[in-house]
């Protein structure tokens, strides 16, 4: 009997067995699937047989134990479904073998064969049916964090050693002066804001086994992981460093004198409350000044309107596609390191403000480098991202603040 005589006699006493069950005939239909059972088992032997007969006739003279699918010599396990040679490193339930022996199982009953089986001595054969094959997508899913938003505004510089940046508050005045006559002479006072060293630091150790099994899109997603959790360290320190051990951020200076708008704890924002905060703001520092809050804090102007009707609160599509958000006109940009309006809060808390990132000065001292090495004592991979950096408001003349009071 050949294959296609065996299919063709399987599937005409399958089509009996199903004739039987719709006719209300139980136990011959029972008797039918008991010939398939049986027909199945011949036709394995007789694979087996011409199995047997092949490897006889290799000229190399390969001695194979046993061609059903067990390990033979040097590890090679063969297919006897369609005599494919699996390697055997590779996942039992991912094999071709496998793989056939659970599709005749789904669409036409065939029994898995007994070495697909849970042999432990926990658990009987009889239950555990089957394994679906193992198949896995490149890719690895994770929870998404909102990262890279704050960290292009900023003014970059990379200056090996310290850096100090020349301030002053003082300028001269011009004076009108009649014919002949001079003016006093001024003095031009300087200080200076002088940056430090800080080292930011990610490390993150799999062991040997981990990086020799796991997919080549186990590394390339820890990569990213490793560059993502600085980018949000960075921005974090940003917006709210304090300045000992990382950089200061922008809520870590106090806003100029008038420039703090306050909201009382049983109130919420509205209107009134831009109005005010632009007012704050010097004409001198209005071109680039942006608003900054979170997402929930911008809702809270969806659908506000002035005393005219017109909303001011506007989200456009860029010609990229991507949501462009404005208050009164002017680019707000969501992050999520403050504290959003509506949020516990048990001290005052600023929840939006008024800034020209380009007055935050990032300076990189040595960049951000990812090495790997090994630890020769565990033979744990190690990946890890280094970088020193120091940051700092260099003029917070155009920081406006809008604070929101803890309730007493």
């Amino acid at each position: 009997m050949n294959k296609k005589e065996f299919l063709e006699k399987r599937q005409g006493l399958i089509n009996e067995a199903e004739s039987l069950i719709n006719e209300g005939k139980i136990e011959e239909a029972n008797a039918k699937m008991e010939e398939v059972k049986q027909l199945d088992n011949q036709w394995e032997e007789i694979a087996k047989a011409q199995a047997n007969l092949n490897a006889l006739n290799e000229p190399k003279g390969i001695n194979i134990t046993n061609l059903a699918g067990m390990r033979g010599v040097d590890g090679v396990v063969v297919d006897t479904l369609d005599n494919n040679i699996i390697t055997n490193n590779e996942d039992l339930y991912n094999s071709i073998e496998y793989r056939k022996a659970f599709m005749n199982h789904v669409i036409k009953g065939s029994p898995i064969p007994e070495k697909f089986m849970n042999a432990d001595q926990n658990t009987k054969t009889t239950d555990v049916g089957s394994v679906i094959p193992t198949t896995v997508m490149e890719k690895i899913v994770e929870k998404l964090e909102s990262t890279g938003m704050i960290l292009p505004l900023v003014t970059r510089t990379s200056y090996k050693g310290g850096l100090a940046i020349p301030t002053s508050s003082v300028k001269p005045v011009a004076t009108w002066v009649a014919e002949g006559q001079g003016s006093e002479k001024q003095k031009k006072p300087t200080g200076q804001i002088v940056f430090s060293y800080y080292k930011l630091r990610c490390a993150v150790s799999v062991s040997f086994e981990t990086s020799v099994v796991t997919l080549g899109v186990f590394e390339t997603t820890l990569i990213n992981n490793i560059a993502e959790a600085m980018t949000k360290a960075l921005e974090q320190a940003i917006i709210s460093g304090t300045g000992e051990g990382q950089p200061k951020g922008i809520l870590a200076e106090t806003a100029p004198e008038g420039q703090n708008i306050e909201i009382a704890a049983d109130a919420d924002v509205n209107y009134e409350t831009l109005i005010n905060a632009e007012a704050a703001l010097p004409l001198s520092y209005e071109s680039e000044a942006v608003w900054c809050m979170t997402k929930k804090t911008f809702m809270k102007f969806v659908g506000m309107t002035d005393k005219n009707g017109q909303p001011i609160a506007r989200v456009n599509y860029g010609v990229a596609g991507r949501p462009e958000r404005t208050l009164l006109g002017r680019t707000v940009v969501l992050n999520d390191y403050m504290t959003s309006l509506g949020a516990p809060i048990e001290e005052d808390a600023v929840v939006a403000f008024l800034f020209n990132f380009k007055d935050y000065v990032l300076n990189t001292n040595y960049n951000i480098t990812i090495k790997r090495y090994e630890d020769n004592e565990t033979d744990d991979q190690v990946t890890k991202a280094l970088m020193l950096v120091d940051g700092k408001v260099v003029d917070k003349n155009s920081l406006v603040t809008i604070t929101k009071k803890a309730g007493e």
